[in-house]
C-alpha cells in the first residue's frame, strides 16, 4: 500500500503541504494543470528552491493577479470544486478538506456549517491549496495518508480578519480535537486551519514501529523564518506492508437501545474517522432483547479518536478495548482497460500471483453512466478481469 507521511516537525500549512509534494515528485506542470480545471481566473502557481538549515525545499506560491472576493459560503466554494472537470477522487477529498474547516469554524462562531463565510480559507489560494493537497494525492497514488503528532505552535498570537488570535488558532485547535498534537513553546503559527484540516481529513493516524520502505521524500517551505526550528514540512513517500503492520486494537460495544436505521451512519462516521474496519453483529442479550455487537478495527493512536466517535452517534455506556495482531495480504490500487474505458480496481497479491477485483464505487458509477444493472457491470468487469492477458494495468 503506497502511503504519504507527513512530518510535522514545524507544523502544516496548505502551501507546506503543495511545496513538500512537488519536492517529492510531484510534477509542477501536472499540478497547475490540474488546479486549471477550476476555471479560477488570474491564479498561477509558482515554486522555487530554498535552502533552510542547509536543506534544500521547495516554496509554492500560488500568485493572484485579479481582485478577488475573499468572503465566500461553503456552498459557493463547493459549486466550484463540483462544477470543474477535476476527478471525482479530488472532488471529495477536497470537500473533505473543506467541511473539516467549515465544522470548526461554525463551533467557534457558534452558527452553523451552512451560514459560516470563509475569511482566509476563502481566499483563491487557500481553495488552491486545498484543491492542491487532494490533487498531489491523487496524482503521487497515495493510497493512504498518515502523520507524526502535529506540533502547534503556543503563547504567540496571529492577525486575521477577525482580528488579533491566540496561538494556537481557534479553529485550529477544534480541527485538530481528538487527533494527536504536540504543543510547543514556539510563538509563531506553525500548524494553519488549512494545514489542520488536511491532516484531519486525510489522516489515518499515526505510525507506530511499522515497516515502510521509502520511495521519495519531499520539503515544502513555509514563509517565514522560525528561529526555534527549520519551517519546514516534510513528506515520505513509501509502501507499506499491511501484513507488517504489527498489533492493531479492537474496540467493541453492545448495543440493545438504539435505532438500527441509525447503523449505517454510525459505520459510515467510523470509517470516515480512520477505523481499518467496522461492523455489527445480532446478538440476543441480558433479559432475551435483541441487540447488536458493534466491532472497530483500528490503529492505536485512533482508539481515542473512534471511541469519542462511538459515545457520540450512539447510545453505548461502554467499550470494551484489546490488542489484536493482523495478516492481510498486500493489495494496491489501479487503473487497468476494459470495455468500459479505464476502471479503478483492487490488484491483491495472493500466492506469488495477483488476483483483480472491480472496486464496487467504481462499479457503481460506471452503472449510473452506462445505465446498466449494477450486477451486470460486476458480470462483465469479473469475466474481463479473469481472462488473462486480457488485462492492461496502467
Amino acid at each position: 500500500m503506497k502511503i504519504a507521511y507527513f512530518d510535522t516537525f514545524s507544523g502544516v500549512s496548505g502551501d507546506m503541504t503543495l511545496g513538500a509534494f512537488v519536492s517529492a515528485g510531484v510534477p509542477l506542470d501536472a499540478l497547475s494543470a490540474e488546479i486549471g480545471k477550476l476555471r479560477l481566473r488570474g491564479v498561477e502557481l509558482q515554486a522555487s528552491h530554498i535552502i533552510r538549515n542547509g536543506i534544500t525545499a521547495v516554496k509554492l506560491d500560488v500568485v493572484i493577479s485579479v481582485t478577488e472576493k475573499k468572503h465566500r459560503p461553503l456552498e459557493d466554494i463547493f459549486k466550484v470544486i463540483d462544477g470543474s472537470d477535476l476527478s471525482p477522487r479530488v472532488k471529495r477529498d477536497a470537500r473533505k478538506i473543506f467541511t473539516e474547516i467549515g465544522r470548526a469554524e461554525a463551533k467557534v462562531h457558534n452558527t452553523t456549517i451552512d451560514k459560516v463565510h470563509f475569511h482566509e480559507v476563502g481566499a483563491l489560494d487557500s481553495i488552491v491549496d486545498i484543491v492542491g493537497a487532494a490533487v498531489c494525492l491523487e496524482l503521487a497514488g497515495i493510497e493512504r495518508v498518515y502523520s507524526s503528532p502535529v506540533r502547534l505552535g503556543c503563547g504567540g498570537f496571529v492577525r486575521t480578519e477577525h482580528g488579533t488570535l491566540p496561538l494556537p488558532g481557534p479553529a485550529t485547535v477544534e480541527i485538530l480535537k481528538g487527533y494527536p498534537t504536540v504543543l510547543t513553546d514556539i510563538p509563531f503559527e506553525l500548524t494553519t486551519p488549512t494545514g489542520a484540516a488536511i491532516i484531519r481529513a486525510m489522516s489515518s493516524g499515526t505510525l507506530s514501529e511499522e515497516s515502510v520502505r521509502m520511495e521519495s521524500v519531499g520539503y515544502g517551505a513555509g514563509t517565514r523564518e522560525i528561529p526555534q526550528v527549520p519551517n519546514l514540512l516534510r513528506i515520505i513517500v513509501g509502501h507499506i506492508d499491511d501484513g507488517a503492520r504489527g498489533e492493531m486494537m479492537v474496540i467493541e460495544a453492545n448495543i440493545d437501545d438504539m435505532n438500527p436505521e441509525i447503523h449505517p451512519y454510525v459505520i459510515e462516521k467510523l470509517l470516515e474517522a480512520g477505523a481499518a474496519e467496522a461492523f455489527l453483529v445480532p446478538v440476543i442479550m441480558k433479559k432475551g432483547r435483541p441487540g447488536v455487537v458493534l466491532t472497530v478495527l483500528a490503529a492505536k493512536p485512533l482508539v481515542e479518536t473512534l471511541s469519542s466517535v462511538i459515545f457520540a452517534q450512539t447510545t453505548t455506556i461502554g467499550l470494551r478495548t484489546y490488542g489484536v495482531s493482523r495478516r492481510v495480504l498486500t493489495r494496491v490500487r489501479r487503473t487497468v482497460k476494459t470495455s468500459f474505458g479505464n476502471v479503478m480496481v483492487k490488484v491483491v497479491s495472493v500466492g506469488g500471483g495477483e488476483r483483480i477485483v472491480p472496486e464496487f464505487e467504481e462499479c457503481r458509477r460506471l452503472a449510473v453512466e452506462k445505465k446498466l444493472p449494477l450486477v451486470e457491470v460486476y458480470r462483465r468487469l469479473e469475466a474481463e478481469l479473469s481472462a488473462p492477458g486480457d488485462v492492461k494495468i496502467q
